[in-house]
C-alpha cells in the first residue's frame, strides 16, 4: 500500500478551511478518476470504522464532500482510501497505486516528518514565523521546502514565506522559509479595509470558467529573483531595499513559473474601468510555481471553489507516483 500524508500547517491562520477543501478535492479526483467502477473511495475518521462506498451510489456531486466540511472542525487528521486494481489493464493507470490519502494539522517537528506534501495557509505571516521559531519548526520547515524539496503550497501568508526575499517586514524582523526565488511586497494592496474580491483566469487549471479569489492584505510577487545557488552561505539579514530573506537553497535548476497575474493592479479594481492594457502591463503576479513550490497572494480556502486545490493535490500525487517509482527501480 503506497500512503500519501498532505499536511496543513495550523499555527495560526486559516488551515480549518484548506483541510475542508483537500478532502472536497480527494473525493472528486477519486470520482473523476475511477468511475464508473474501477474503484472503491472510503472515509475514515479517527475512532470509526471505513465503509465502502462506489463512486456511482453518491447520491449527489457533492454528498461526500459535504460530509467531510461537516466533520473537518473535530476530524483533523482524516483518511481516504482506493483499492488496489484488480487487473493488468487497471495498473496501466499508475495514479492508482496510491491507496490511501491522509490530511492533517501540523504543529510540532514529528507531524512534519509525516508528510508528503504541506499546505502553509493565509493568516498573519510574522505570527506563524515566530510561533514556528518557538515550537521548534523553522529549521524543519527550511529542510521540508528546500533539503527534501518536498511540494508545497503557501497561501498569501504563506506566499510570503516561502519568498526568499520580502519587503515590508516589522521592525522587530521576520524569519522567511523561502523556497520561491522572488521578492514579494507584503500588503500591497493596502490595509484591512481595502480587502477586495476578483474574478482571475488561471490557464493552469484548464478550465474556462475564472476563479473567484478573496485578497485579504494580499502581497504580490514584485520581482523574480536569480537562483540561490550557494548552499551552506548565510545571507546579511536584510538584502537590498531593506527586504528580508530567506536562507540560501540547495541550487534548483527549474525558473519560476508565472501561473497567474491580476489585471490592471488595485486601480482597475476600484473604478471597475481600468484595465492592464491601459496601463501598459500584464497585471501583478499572484501565483508562482518553481519547482515543487506553489504559491498564490489570494486565499482559494475562503472561496469554496474546490478547483485549485485538485489541480494542486493532483500535482502531489504526480510528485509520489515519480518517488515511488524511482525506489522501485521502474
Amino acid at each position: 500500500m503506497t500512503n500519501l500524508t498532505v499536511g496543513v500547517l495550523a499555527l495560526q491562520g486559516a488551515f480549518v478551511e484548506h483541510l475542508k477543501l483537500l478532502r472536497q478535492a480527494a473525493d472528486d479526483w477519486l470520482r473523476q478518476q475511477h468511475e464508473p467502477s474501477t474503484a472503491t473511495a472510503t472515509t475514515t475518521a479517527p475512532g470509526s470504522s471505513p465503509q465502502g462506498a462506489s463512486p456511482s451510489s453518491h447520491a449527489s456531486p457533492h454528498t461526500d464532500a459535504d460530509r467531510w466540511n461537516a466533520d473537518a472542525d473535530a476530524d483533523a487528521d482524516a483518511h481516504i482510501s482506493i483499492r488496489k486494481p484488480n487487473t493488468d489493464e487497471e495498473r496501466t493507470t499508475t495514479t492508482t497505486d496510491l491507496t490511501h490519502f491522509t490530511f492533517l494539522e501540523v504543529r510540532t517537528p514529528p507531524e512534519l516528518v509525516r508528510c508528503d506534501a504541506l499546505i502553509l495557509p493565509g493568516g498573519e505571516s510574522t505570527s506563524i514565523s515566530l510561533i514556528a521559531v518557538r515550537t521548534g519548526l523553522l529549521v524543519p520547515l527550511r529542510e521540508f521546502v528546500k533539503v527534501a524539496q518536498k511540494p508545497v503550497w503557501g497561501t498569501c501568508a504563506g506566499l510570503i514565506l516561502l519568498a526568499e526575499s520580502a519587503n515590508e517586514t516589522k521592525a522587530t524582523g521576520q524569519e522567511l522559509i523561502g523556497g520561491l526565488d522572488v521578492r514579494v511586497q507584503r500588503n500591497y494592496f493596502g490595509r484591512q479595509v481595502e480587502s477586495f474580491e476578483a474574478e482571475l483566469h488561471l490557464p493552469f487549471l484548464q478550465d474556462a470558467h475564472p476563479f473567484h479569489s478573496v485578497f485579504i492584505r494580499a502581497p504580490v510577487v514584485e520581482k523574480v529573483l536569480s537562483p540561490t545557488t550557494t548552499p551552506g552561505s548565510v545571507p546579511p539579514p536584510s538584502g537590498e531595499d531593506g527586504a528580508k530573506q530567506a536562507p540560501p537553497r540547495q541550487s534548483t535548476k527549474p525558473p519560476v513559473e508565472i501561473l497567474g497575474r491580476l489585471p490592471g493592479r488595485a486601480k482597475s479594481i476600484r473604478d471597475k474601468t481600468t484595465t492592464a492594457e491601459d496601463l501598459g502591463e500584464d497585471g501583478d503576479i499572484i501565483a508562482v510555481r518553481q519547482g515543487n513550490v506553489f504559491g498564490t497572494a489570494f486565499h482559494p480556502e475562503l472561496t469554496g471553489d474546490g478547483r485549485i486545490h485538485r489541480w494542486w493535490l493532483g500535482e502531489v500525487m504526480k510528485a509520489k507516483v515519480e518517488q515511488v517509482s524511482a525506489s522501485r527501480g521502474v
